[in-house]
């Protein structure tokens, strides 16, 4: 059994769509509030105030909801993380909650 061409093309475009829908856009408030569940996950201290505080106002409400939503994604699966992806989260955080 072969594939059409069509199919194969058409195949084709949905992985790499996967492939570049993998997350939310860095500098977005979701990009964020993901490094922050992470952060939770890898067992870090993050102060959600301080970062909440340095996002524009128009953004917190987007930064609070996509924070709940991966929190509950995170408290049902939770994942390890080793020292280099701890290190890598704290200087994130730090530079995003200078900006």
């Amino acid at each position: 059994m072969t594939a059409s061409k069509p199919g194969l093309a058409a195949l084709a475009a949905l992985s790499l769509a996967g492939c570049t829908m993998a997350g939310p856009m860095p500098g977005t408030p979701e990009f964020t509030a993901v490094q922050v569940s992470r952060a939770y996950d890898c067992g870090l201290s993050v102060d959600r105030s301080r970062i909440i505080a340095r996002l524009p106002a128009e953004q917190r409400g987007r930064f609070v909801a996509a924070n709940a939503s991966y929190a509950v994604k995170s408290y049902n699966a939770p994942r390890r993380c080793d020292a280099t992806e701890r290190e890598r989260l704290q200087q994130e955080l730090r530079l995003g909650a200078r900006r």
